[in-house]
This record gives C-alpha cells, sequence and structure tokens, in this order.
C-alpha cells in the first residue's frame, strides 16, 4: 500500500475542518447558528475569540445558541440553563448534562469548525 493510500485510508472518517464564517461577520457578544452534514451548532465570538458548541440544550433540546451570550456563558431562552462555551459545562441548571463543543481553528479570515465533539 502507498503512503497515499494509507493516508486516505486512515484519514476515512475523519472529519474535517469546515469554515462557518469570517473574521468580522460575528459581533463580539454574539453566536451565530450554523450546520454542519445535518449538525447545529453555535459559533460564540467572545472578546475576539471563537468558541463552538452544539445548538441543543441538554434539558428539553432547546436552541441555545439563539441565547442571550454573557461573557463565556450562554444561556438558553427555553428555561435559563446556561452552559460554558469554552468546555460545554452546565453553569445554572436546570441542565445537567454540557453541552458538546468543536475543535474551532481561524485561517487567514476564515473561521473554521471540525464537526467532532472535543
Amino acid at each position: 500500500m502507498s503512503n497515499a493510500e494509507w493516508r486516505k485510508e486512515k484519514n476515512e472518517g475523519m472529519s474535517e475542518f469546515v469554515t462557518v464564517a469570517k473574521v468580522g461577520e460575528i459581533a463580539p457578544g454574539t453566536a451565530k447558528i450554523v450546520t454542519i452534514d445535518g449538525v447545529a451548532m453555535g459559533v460564540a465570538n467572545v472578546e475576539g475569540e471563537y468558541y463552538a458548541f452544539g445548538d441543543v440544550c441538554t434539558h428539553d433540546d432547546g436552541p441555545v445558541a439563539e441565547g442571550e451570550l454573557d461573557g463565556y456563558q450562554i444561556e438558553c431562552p427555553r428555561h435559563g440553563a446556561r452552559f460554558d462555551v469554552r468546555t460545554g459545562a452546565v453553569r445554572l441548571p436546570p441542565a445537567g448534562a454540557p453541552i458538546p463543543v468543536y475543535p474551532l481553528r481561524v485561517e487567514g479570515d476564515a473561521i473554521q469548525v471540525k464537526p467532532e465533539p472535543k
């Protein structure tokens, strides 16, 4: 098996980074909802740093990214559960489980997310 064949076989099933926005498109203190391969995510801008997280509240499947972003915390608009956009950790119930977070990078002016949870 050639090196190219081995790399292709090894990488099959692994997700690649996908461009979801451009730098400046998501204002500081806000989040944008994006969908990659049918998975809804929020991409938040906290003081110029970007974070990607699952857009489904673990309390009742509500749309987390539609909520208010306060520093590193996003509040689900349905029942007020709060999550840390950096780690997915619950910061305020009623949610009891964290939301997924996704690898994110900025390449030039492209904000890119890898659609495999960390």
